[in-house]
Formats: structure tokens, C-alpha cells, sequence
């Protein structure tokens, strides 16, 4: 089973790169995040025309909104409104009936990095407390957790360690505490485990910086993690950049993980 990950800033400016990709690269289960449209107007029937026809989503006008699109049936459809707000940032499905699939959108935190000045910092802080409390409960059934997780936790996943330290999305706060999610929930950070430490490894290219992939300053914000007992069902995974050059691009750029899930 072929499952991505992908940030694509608005589904219906970018219907045609996602039905694009899809074919592509012979994707199975899509988990999209920042949807940024309300269910009603989500462009359900032309992912059912591709072959994508179980589909859960949950969106809101202008803002965050996360989809699973599956070309095989997803159970047990649920959703967690984290810090008690309203705002379409988690979804979770059953891919069989031993393996959960969560789709996370953070909150990116704003620009201050202080939780007592900045109300966003303080949301994006008790966010991740909230999913390692969470996570902490069940160890036994096997699990899959994909998004945009607006944190950039290893030195190397952002082109300068010490020019970011005090730059959300790496400072030490948040890069902690993502850890200690990973640890709490006795996950394997897909990437990172394929990919060695010391390698630079991002997800995101800001669209400030026209020549991007010549600077090539990005960040890891984007994340694919298993259980531990799960890994070893994994048989790929890459970053997949290519759709960062595409035209009108999001920001972000897809995960492919190709593991062994059996229906």
C-alpha cells in the first residue's frame, strides 16, 4: 500500500496537481492537510472519478481542513477536537481492523516563540502536550500518524541550526516536546529511520525564496511516523520534491510510504 502525506494550501486551487500526483505515483491512501474549504464544496466526485472513492474529510472556509482519500475502504471514521476547539486539524480512520491512521494539521504557532505573549504559541504548545498525553494510552494497536506537524525537530531539518534556534518550528520548545511525542508513543519517525541524521531532509521551501531549490533553505514541518511494530512492514519512503516546481505550487511537498498493510 502506497500511503502520502501532503500540506496542499487550498484542494480547490490545487485540485489538478493533486489528481495528477495520485495518478503519478500510484497512490493508494492520500492524506491531505490545510484543505482550506468546507465539506460542501470539497471536489469529492472528481477523486471518485480517479479511483478515490472512500473518502473522509472535515474543513472549514479559508482555514486548515484535513482528507483522507483511499482507493480501499476506510472504518471506523473519527475526529478529535484538540485544546477543545472547532478547527478541523485531526481525522483519524481504520485502514483494517489492527491499524489506526491519523492526519494531523498543527498549528503553526505564529511568529513569537513565548507562550505567555502569543496566544498561537501557546495553542501549538498545548497541541502537542494534548497528542503525547493521547498517544500515551494505547500501545497495543497498531498506528500510522501523517501531517503537517509544524515542527522541524533534528538539527538537520532546517538548513541552519543556529540561525533557526529562536525561529518557530525549531526552537527548543517545540522541537522537545515533538520528541517526547515520538518517544511517548513509542513511534518511528519513517523518514529519519531511512534517512541518515547527519543528511538535510526538508518538506518545505518558502514561497519568499523564488530560486528555492538553489538555496535550498528549507524545513522538515511534514512527518510520517509508525508504530514501533509496525516499521518493520515499511518498504520505502521519500520525500517526494518534484511538486515543489510544479505550477502554483503549495509550499509543501508530499511524503510516499509504501508499507505492508493487509485488508
Amino acid at each position: 500500500m502506497r500511503i502520502s502525506t501532503w500540506n496542499i494550501n487550498s484542494v480547490r486551487l490545487r485540485l489538478q496537481q493533486v489528481l495528477r500526483f495520485i495518478k503519478d505515483k500510484r497512490i493508494d491512501v492520500l492524506c491531505l492537510q490545510e484543505t482550506k474549504t468546507p465539506d460542501e464544496n470539497f471536489p469529492s466526485q472528481d477523486f471518485s472519478n480517479i479511483g478515490m472513492k472512500y473518502q473522509y474529510y472535515r474543513g472549514e472556509k479559508s482555514y486548515n481542513g484535513v482528507a483522507i482519500l483511499s482507493n480501499v475502504k476506510l472504518k471506523d471514521e473519527n475526529f478529535i477536537n484538540w485544546c477543545g476547539k472547532n478547527d478541523t486539524r485531526h481525522i483519524s480512520v481504520k485502514l483494517n481492523k489492527t491499524t489506526e491512521l491519523h492526519n494531523f494539521y498543527i498549528p503553526a504557532g505564529g511568529d513569537d516563540p513565548d507562550i505567555y505573549k502569543n496566544p498561537k504559541f501557546e495553542h501549538k504548545i498545548s497541541f502537542l502536550n494534548e497528542m503525547k498525553k493521547y498517544f500515551l494510552k494505547d500501545k497495543i494497536t497498531n498506528k500510522i500518524l501523517v501531517g503537517d506537524l509544524n515542527v522541524a525537530p533534528l538539527e538537520h531539518d532546517v538548513w541552519s541550526h543556529k540561525q533557526l534556534l529562536n525561529v518557530v518550528s525549531h526552537t527548543p520548545i517545540e522541537t522537545e516536546i515533538l520528541l517526547d511525542v515520538i518517544q511517548a508513543g513509542e513511534w518511528t519517525d519513517v523518514m529519519r529511520e531511512l534517512v541518515s541524521h547527519s543528511e538535510k531532509l526538508y518538506s518545505w521551501w518558502s514561497y519568499r525564496n523564488r530560486n528555492w531549490e538553489v538555496s535550498n533553505r528549507g524545513r522538515r514541518l511534514d512527518h510520517f511516523w509508525v508504530s514501533k511494530k509496525l516499521f518493520p512492514q515499511v518498504k520505502s519512503g521519500v520525500i517526494y520534491k518534484d511538486t515543489r516546481s510544479w505550477e502554483r505550487p503549495s509550499d509543501h511537498v508530499p511524503i510516499i510510504v509504501e508499507i505492508n498493510i493487509q485488508q
